[in-house]
């Protein structure tokens, strides 16, 4: 667990390398810290990160079971490996949905007022790197990316939780501006720009509202008010669709 402040709001991340990379997580700590007024935040998190972990190996971690078994969490950030969720929809709801489902149910059976949410990844640069043979629709960039979207809404409607639209953020990004890298050059994982992007739309799917905040990590400082801008528009702007309830 990161050090707590008093009243901390305790964050548990589950997850892979989408979510340790650049230590996204200690981003998200420091984002929330910096933010104005009554949106600055403390946050405690603890996280579950192996490389490549899906979540059915999630499932299977005593560890973990016991660390959502002792309660006490405000947030569950729950993210799946990055090609699962592009698969074919019912690969998916036979490989993804029913562990997803378990995660759910074990975090609200411990901490019945935690907010669980699924945080969607985005597509690798180039389509999916893993080949998936009969199953063009993930061979491209944008394909991949919506069956990412369309997964992870599931999840999110499955289990009455918030997806927090990072991929959709992304696209947005890459869009607008290309020359800014959001990935490292494996294609696949985030820069330090994208871990910076997916920190802020998780911090605006956990408040619901805007913000500003003075992190920065690292990055040009106008870079980071763009990055902000998009996160909290991606999220504020599709509340019902992401199932964030006021």
């Amino acid at each position: 667990m990161s050090a707590a402040e008093p009243d901390s709001t305790r964050v548990l991340f589950i997850g892979n390398s989408y979510t340790y990379y650049n230590d996204m997580p200690e981003m998200l700590k420091k984002l929330a810290a910096g933010a104005a007024n009554s949106e600055k935040l403390p946050i405690a998190y603890r996280k579950f990160t192996p490389g490549g972990c899906t979540l059915k190996r999630h499932c299977d971690n005593a560890e973990l079971r016991k660390a959502i078994a002792n309660g006490g969490w405000d947030f569950v950030v729950i993210q799946e490996q990055s090609s699962a969720p592009a698969r074919h929809s019912a690969t998916v709801a036979r490989d993804t949905y029913p562990y997803a489902r378990t995660l759910d149910s074990l975090v609200h059976a411990a901490s019945p007022a935690a907010q669980v949410i699924f945080y969607m990844t985005w597509g690798h640069k180039n389509g999916c790197q893993a080949r998936h043979d009969g199953y063009p629709l993930i061979d491209t960039y944008e394909g991949m990316q919506q069956r990412l979207a369309d997964s992870y809404l599931e999840m999110a409607y499955d289990n009455d939780a918030r997806c927090a639209p990072v991929g959709l953020a992304w696209q947005r990004v890459r869009t607008e501006r290309p020359y800014d890298t959001l990935y490292k050059p494996d294609r696949s994982h985030p820069s330090q720009l994208g871990s910076y992007l997916a920190a802020n739309v998780i911090f605006a799917t956990m408040l619901g509202r805007n913000y500003q905040s003075s992190f920065t990590a690292g990055l040009e400082p106008s870079l980071c008010e763009y990055i902000q801008t998009i996160a909290q528009e991606t999220v504020l702007r599709n509340k019902r669709m992401l199932n964030i309830k006021d």
